[in-house]
């Protein structure tokens, strides 16, 4: 079987995230305006997706504020510069157990565990044409900090975005994630076009090599849509193994604050950076309109 990259491919941005980036990188944006203007210099540097997350303009850490991300969508419209709005909804499954000899009561610092119906209250207010679902439960990190997604918590999360008639873009960070995936989509909690988002390199889930890319990939159901990343020094080159394993790309500074050694990247160097990389390898970057109709996407704004 001969080579079959993806020759249409088309660009996310993650902006900013929420983890301790800001204190290694000024670049990273933390208030609602400083968010909404990564995100235009994204999309004008060629992404079609804008991934969100809001922080604390007080603090710099990841928040559920409603307001932030109202304030930066409302920023982003008022610019009338087009992007398809992804917005996250993996806040709000965070645990941090006390310690190893006394892992409960949990720790109040780390811990944020809300039920299903708030984590998407922000996906409720603003609808926007994406919103994502961290489709299992993972280890964060060396200490005792861990990703929180059960099956029943995912089942009803999926079922309200549905509902909502937001597209979910499904968070696989290890293999068994696209179990839990098919699953959904077993129960038709999942509708056509599934869109998936193949997290690699974030210890301890799926490694990044091309093995591990692969295994995933070659059980994915043929119909799906997928992006790949990793994080750190090996996001770029990602960028090349995404559409050769026929997918599509992600890039940012939520993933990775370097555009070369040494050298802090914004996220607009970064989706150049990657747009090189695709047209160099032969492939046409799409915009934000065509991603809407083969996603089959609502735009609401």
């Amino acid at each position: 079987m001969g080579l079959t990259p993806n020759r249409d491919v088309f660009i996310t941005c993650a902006v900013t995230g929420a983890g301790d980036t800001t204190g290694r990188s000024d670049k990273v944006p933390v208030t609602p305006r400083q968010i909404a203007d990564e995100c235009i210099s994204a999309a004008n540097a060629g992404a079609a997706v804008a991934h969100i997350h809001v922080r604390d303009p007080k603090t710099g850490k990841g928040s559920r504020d409603v307001a932030l991300y109202a304030e930066v969508v409302d920023l982003i419209k008022a610019s009338g510069v087009d992007m398809v709005l992804n917005l996250t909804a993996g806040m709000g499954g965070d645990l941090t157990l006390g310690s190893t000899e006394q892992p409960m009561p949990p720790s109040p610092n780390g811990t944020d565990m809300v039920g299903a119906t708030e984590r998407l209250v922000h996906v409720a207010k603003l609808r926007p044409e994406i919103c994502t679902l961290d489709c299992g439960t993972m280890n964060f990190g060396e200490g005792d900090y861990v990703m929180t997604n059960t099956p029943a918590m995912l089942k009803d999360m999926a079922a309200q975005i549905k509902a909502l008639g937001v597209r979910p873009e499904v968070e696989i960070f290890d293999t068994g994630h696209l179990l839990l995936a098919k699953w959904l989509y077993d129960q038709k909690l999942l509708e056509d076009p599934v869109m998936v988002q193949l997290c690699m390199g974030i210890p301890w889930g799926a490694p990044d090599d091309i093995n591990t890319l692969l295994a995933l990939t070659n059980n994915l159901p043929a119909n799906w849509t997928f992006s790949a990343f990793s994080i750190g020094r090996n996001q770029l080159p990602y960028a090349a193994m995404a559409m050769l394993a026929g997918g599509n790309i992600r890039v940012g500074l939520e993933d990775n604050i370097w555009l070369d050694k040494g050298v802090l990247a914004t996220n607009g160097q970064l989706v150049e950076r990657a747009v090189k990389v695709a047209e160099g390898m032969g492939a046409r970057i799409i915009g934000p309109d065509e991603v809407r109709s083969r996603m089959k996407l609502t735009k609401g704004w």
